[in-house]
């Protein structure tokens, strides 16, 4: 027998979401994102400035003192008669005084006739200095360089040759300051100056998303506001805005009101049509009958058609005009109740069993559209049904229909089945069309599953016609609902 029909994805017209979406698309996240890369650059910047700034004033500072201890150094050191030198140097820094400190000074005869070294209690050993050649003196007869000290570390020197009396007897001074020290100071600076620049770019990267959150949260406002009149529970954007987002506010709202006037007018001219046709075909129709025979019947049958299909184009007119408007509001269950009770009580032979939800479902349309899917559904499987007929309302979950977290959607689900013989599975198909009737002993026009098809696609739902477990027809409707 008959097989579930496939059905056709569920077009998903879901509202806006609740919850900020944050990522590429989302401007807070463009604005932080934005923001955020400009501070760590200006951090940078800064930092390489100010570590710059400190560097060169570090090293000017460690260059002043050393030209300072070799001027003291030679206002010190004198040679004597006999041509030795002499003197006993105060620099006053203890660091020329700790062994291997990394801190020296020395004295050697630059000329003929001076003899003897003088150096400082810190430089146990020689330390080697560049040739004249490699690293020449300058006008004023002093030149500097760096060398490698007793550790290995790194030394700044400063050497000068003066001319110690009057019979041009001349000695080579030299001040030696670590350099390796120098650069540890800086490095550690360094680090410090990140550590600080690091914990005031992260607040002020927080306090800069906050404050762009906070600026940006009338939007939300916005958002929530539509979504509300979206469902259905406002009419128009309600609150105040600031003076950037009110125009836009205003601007909504005109375009909802204008929206409910085009519908509104759409409806008086469906209604008007209507009414303007029904005389017509009525008089025809009482022609048809009144003309009597094989010719009467005829006008008397095509025009009551013409009533039907009028009838059923309109309807979808009106729901058309109507469909992504501000959304209607219609709780399911005491619609599906009354619409059973009245049923039941017309048709007391067949057994009608209900099962609704604990959950209330609102369906997201009106109430004549879902009086007129449901009224067929029941109608048909009445008419067809043995003995038994079964309705159900269900919810159906996001993760059921397959779609995404984003594009979740709120649906539910109506199933009416029956007992009759149900329709074959290369029928289904045919069942569906306008004016198809599979069994022509019964009494109808074919419109029922058609207006039943036509009306869940114009709501961008999905109709499947499945096998019964109870042995008939199994007609499946699923929906959007706004709850």
């Amino acid at each position: 027998m008959s097989r579930r029909r496939k059905a056709e994805p569920l077009k998903q017209t879901a509202r806006t979401p609740l919850s900020l979406r944050f990522g590429p698309r989302s401007l807070a996240f463009r604005v932080i994102a934005f923001s955020t890369v400009w501070a760590i650059l200006t951090l940078i910047v800064i930092f390489t400035l100010i570590t710059t700034l400190y560097r060169q004033a570090s090293e000017r500072g460690f260059d002043s003192l050393l030209s300072a201890h070799l001027f003291n150094l030679i206002g010190s050191v004198g040679v004597s008669e006999g041509g030795s030198l002499t003197g006993a140097p105060d620099l006053g820094d203890l660091r020329f005084s700790e062994p291997n400190s990394g801190w020296y000074w020395s004295v050697e005869p630059a000329s003929e006739g001076v003899s003897g070294e003088l150096h400082s209690s810190s430089m146990t050993k020689a330390i080697l200095s560049p040739s004249v050649a490699e690293v020449p003196f300058n006008a004023s007869f002093q030149r500097s360089y760096t060398t490698e000290g007793i550790d290995g570390e790194e030394l700044e020197v400063f050497e000068s040759e003066f001319v110690l009396d009057a019979k041009n007897r001349a000695a080579r001074f030299r001040v030696m300051g670590n350099r390796t020290e120098l650069e540890q100071e800086i490095s550690a600076f360094q680090r410090r100056l990140l550590t600080y620049l690091s914990l005031f770019g992260v607040g002020m990267i927080a306090i800069n998303a906050i404050a762009i959150l906070l600026g940006l949260q009338p939007l939300r406002r916005v958002r929530d506001a539509l979504a509300m009149v979206r469902e259905g529970t406002a009419q128009k954007l309600d609150g105040r805005f600031p003076a950037e987002i009110e125009p836009l506010a205003n601007e909504t709202n005109a375009l909802i009101e204008n929206n409910k006037r085009i519908v509104e007018r759409s409806r008086t001219q469906v209604g008007n049509l209507a009414h303007s046709l029904k005389t017509p075909l009525a008089v025809l129709i009482n022609e048809g009958r009144a003309l009597g025979g094989a010719k009467g019947q005829l006008i008397a049958e095509q025009a009551a058609s013409m009533q039907k299909q009028i009838d059923h184009y309109l309807q979808r007119a009106r729901v058309a005009a109507q469909r992504d408007s501000v959304v209607y509001r219609t709780p399911v269950a005491p619609l599906v109740q009354r619409m059973v009770r009245v049923l039941q009580k017309l048709n007391p032979q067949t057994a009608l069993s209900l099962s609704l939800p604990a959950v209330d479902i609102v369906f997201a349309g009106e109430r004549e559209d879902l009086e007129e899917l449901l009224g067929n559904l029941l109608d048909n499987a009445m008419k067809w049904a043995k003995s038994a007929v079964a309705v159900s309302v269900a919810p159906i979950s996001a993760k059921k229909t397959g779609a995404g977290k984003e594009g979740a959607v709120n649906l539910f689900e109506i199933s009416i089945e029956d007992d009759g013989p149900g329709i074959p599975e290369d029928k289904a198909r045919e069942a569906l069309k306008r004016g198809r009737r599979l069994d022509e002993t019964r009494p109808g026009t074919g419109l029922g599953l058609a207006i039943v098809a036509d009306l869940v696609n114009e709501y961008g739902g999905v109709l499947a016609l499945e096998r019964s477990s109870m042995g008939g027809l199994k007609a499946v409707v699923r929906m959007r609902s706004l709850h």
